[in-house]
């Protein structure tokens, strides 16, 4: 339920507050991935700064956008208008009294030709009975309907006051909740710091004491049994965190010696055991070679998926749960205020091992001073050990980008893209805002082995696997399977821009633009590409998040130029962009978004190789259509009733594009004819006559866009693997025939 609405006639049964009250019944769209409220309310104060900064150079450009000449209106001109509209006006009026005096006048004329019929009293007073009774009833009847279609969920359920004065409450529940966590974060803040000094005051000097004894008590132990003072760990190998291992000499020389002869006896081992793997290698190769061929049929035929990273980070937290958290009780913090015994805690390790950093260094220089007075001992050269050299087998190298702006700023490579039009301002758009439903008949259409159509549903979900969730969150994007570049793929009107902006605005990243019809003029000659490319790419990564847009994608892979284009030179990035695009790494918060509505106009290869994954945006189906027509409606500020078939506009509308119902919404709902929606309700025909006048998106367009879908890789495993399916079901139906024969 997104309006509020009231009832008609008549007031509402308890187990309808009560389901109201409760909230909505679950469905498919309850499984959607949410999205995180900290991407929003959490970003960074240099992605704001960021904000404030692009605002100001935008305002500061303006100015210059708008000098081209206003054409001026002489007085003459703009009296001879304002008089025409108003005689239009005058005329319009006096039309329309005229057009009712004369139907007053027929209408007398017509009561004189044929005479007032009489009623008797009793005649009169069963006609306004008969009138009345079938009104009462009529609205009783509609009454009744209306609460069963509520009670059996075909119908929202109307939003009360009370239910109002509820959500009112949440709401500035929860911005009061906001403001208490900002402040209980301050003070939490400034715990650190209090707590930190009370250690080192309080409890520093005792650590350091009690360090030094500990180290000097394991000389002299060292020294009774070995004869000679140890060699102190470096601090690469953790200094004295080696020391209290809780380890005595004893222990510590017993273990060398077992270590020694255990080395001995495993090159023993090995050498035996060398003879042994020559024999046993002959045949693990030739049975590889069998499974890798089975498995090469099976990889081509089955998708399967790739164990999650994410589950060993879940089972340590929940370990770390059970056993500090969940035997915690809330109430022994009413406020909400932190634990001031595991703050110490967690400072005092911190406290610790910097105060062992400074005793290593005394202890050192103490051990060197004991060797000289004891042993007359110089100071033993120490060997560091050497870093293992990467080889051939260590992995290739990663080619290192050239820097071709090494002395300028971020700040002016900023500026200078925005100057440029490379760097733009996203609007503000919510994911949410991209409607649609899910597809209700999808398991039973994968159950009769045929593609289920994606949805709209579908397309802002995966939108928000691949792109929201990694680019909001580091840990997501460095622990899931890399993913630098998306493609949507789409006929016009589905909101594929939308879907850009709506990347940007929930996680706060800057929107590069790289579409060929932007890059005209900039940046020209044999360089000039690469430059580009360069600096966006740059600026990218050292302001993460960031999102690459590529407006109408298919032209910078282009098949052929067509000669109008050519000039533009739409394909000048297409090597430097797929160079950087291998340079992303992990690390890297940047996407590369494409747009495209022609994709089979572009070289496949390339194409694919740019891009990584590849979503196609079909036509709405009759359930994302009725969610169309019904949010938009509301969203225009009209109510919907029983009068409005939605479901009919939505039969009606098949192959129409978001972008169509929005237009046509818009069209007919003006502020007039919302002002009249109380005396006179919208009718389906109004929105119909409007969605007449415009040419939908014939199957034959979308035909070849799911051809040429299914001619990328992932779409050619998805034939291969319905082709072997039928295969298998083939050769299970002949074995039941023999059977069934035999």
């Amino acid at each position: 339920m997104s309006g509020v609405e009231e009832s008609e006639g008549g007031g509402e049964s308890e187990d309808g507050l009560r389901l109201q009250e409760l909230g909505a019944r679950p469905g498919p769209a309850d499984l959607e991935v949410p999205i995180p409220k900290y991407f929003q309310l959490e970003q960074s104060s240099a992605v704001k700064e960021r904000k404030v900064v692009l605002a100001e150079i935008l305002s500061r450009l303006k100015p210059l956008d708008l000098q081209e000449p206003i054409p001026e209106m002489q007085m003459m001109e703009a009296i001879l208008i304002v008089q025409r509209s108003e005689r239009a006006r005058q005329g319009r009026l006096r039309a329309r009294f005229m057009r009712e005096i004369q139907k007053e006048e027929e209408r007398d004329r017509k009561n004189r030709e044929e005479g007032q019929h009489k009623f008797t009293r009793d005649q009169a007073a069963i006609c306004i009975q008969k009138v009345w009774k079938g009104y009462i009833q009529r609205k009783r009847i509609k009454k009744d309907r209306h609460s069963e279609m509520e009670f059996i969920g075909m119908v929202p359920v109307p939003i009360k006051m009370r239910s109002v004065a509820i959500l009112s409450q949440v709401y500035h529940a929860e911005e009061a909740r906001r403001v208490r966590q900002a402040e209980k974060e301050e003070e939490f803040n400034l715990a650190l710091g209090k707590t930190y000094d009370y250690i080192i005051n309080m409890e520093g000097s005792e650590m350091k004491e009690a360090m030094k004894d500990q180290i000097r008590q394991w000389f002299i132990e060292c020294h009774t049994l070995t004869g000679r003072f140890p060699d102190y760990p470096d601090e690469s190998s953790g200094g004295s965190n080696l020391i209290f291992a809780e380890k005595t000499p004893e222990q510590v020389r017993l273990e060398l010696e077992v270590q020694a002869q255990e080395n001995k006896k495993k090159e023993q081992e090995k050498n035996k055991e060398k003879e042994k793997k020559e024999k046993v290698n002959k045949k693990e190769k030739e049975e590889k070679k069998k499974k890798e061929g089975k498995a090469k049929k099976e990889a081509e035929t089955v998708l399967k998926l790739s164990p999650s990273n994410f589950v060993p980070v879940i089972s340590t937290v929940h370990e770390e749960y059970m056993k500090l958290w969940k035997k915690r009780h809330e109430g022994a913090h009413p406020s909400q205020s932190y634990d001031f015994e595991m703050l110490q805690k967690e400072r005092r390790k911190e406290v610790e091992q910097e105060i062992r950093i400074q005793v290593d260094e005394l202890m050192r220089q103490e051990l060197r001073n004991l060797r000289l007075a004891v042993d007359r001992e110089e100071t033993r050269s120490i060997k560091t050990p050497k870093a293992k050299k990467v080889g051939k087998k260590g992995g290739k190298k990663k080619r290192k980008e050239k820097d071709l702006t090494p002395d300028r700023t971020v700040d002016s490579l900023y500026e200078e893209l925005i100057i440029f039009g490379l760097l733009k301002k996203s609007r503000t758009v919510a994911l949410k805002d991209f409607l649609g439903d899910c597809v209700y008949l999808g398991s039973n259409l994968s159950l009769a082995k045929k593609l289920p159509i994606p949805s709209l549903f579908d397309i802002r979900q995966n939108i928000a696997l691949y792109g929201i969730l990694r680019l909001g969150s580091p840990e997501i994007h460095s622990m899931a399977p890399l993913i630098r570049s998306l493609l949507l793929v789409g006929p016009s009107g589905m909101g594929k821009k939308m879907l850009v902006q709506a990347v940007c605005t929930e996680t706060g990243a800057n929107l590069f633009d790289l579409s060929p019809n932007n890059l005209i003029g900039k940046y020209p000659g044999k360089n000039g590409s690469q430059m580009i490319v360069h600096l966006v790419f740059k600026v990218a990564r050292l302001l993460q998040p960031s999102v690459i847009w590529i407006g109408q994608a298919e032209k910078t892979f282009y098949k052929r130029i067509p000669k109008e284009e050519i000039k533009m030179e739409p394909k000048r990035i297409k090597k430097d962009l797929t160079k950087a695009l291998r340079l992303l790494g992990p690390g890297d918060r940047v996407l590369l978004i494409g747009t495209t509505e022609q994709p089979y106009l572009a070289d496949m290869k390339g194409l694919c190789r740019a891009y990584e994954r590849i979503l196609f945006i079909p036509r709405p189906d009759y359930a994302s259509r009725y969610v169309l027509w019904k949010h938009m409606i509301q969203a225009q500020g009209a109510r919907v009733t029983q009068s409005l078939d939605i479901s009919g506009l939505a039969r009606v509308s098949d192959g129409y594009t978001p972008r169509h119902i929005l237009q046509v919404i818009q069209t007919v709902l003006t502020d007039r004819r919302l002002l009249q929606v109380s005396k006179r309700s919208l009718m389906a025909s109004e929105f119909v006559e409007q969605l007449a006048k415009l040419d939908p998106v014939y199957k034959e367009e979308e035909e070849t866009l799911k051809d040429w879908y299914f001619k990328t890789p992932l779409g050619r495993k998805y034939i291969q693997f319905l082709k072997a399916q039928e295969a298998e079901e083939a050769r299970l139906a002949k074995e039941k025939k023999k059977k069934a024969e035999s």
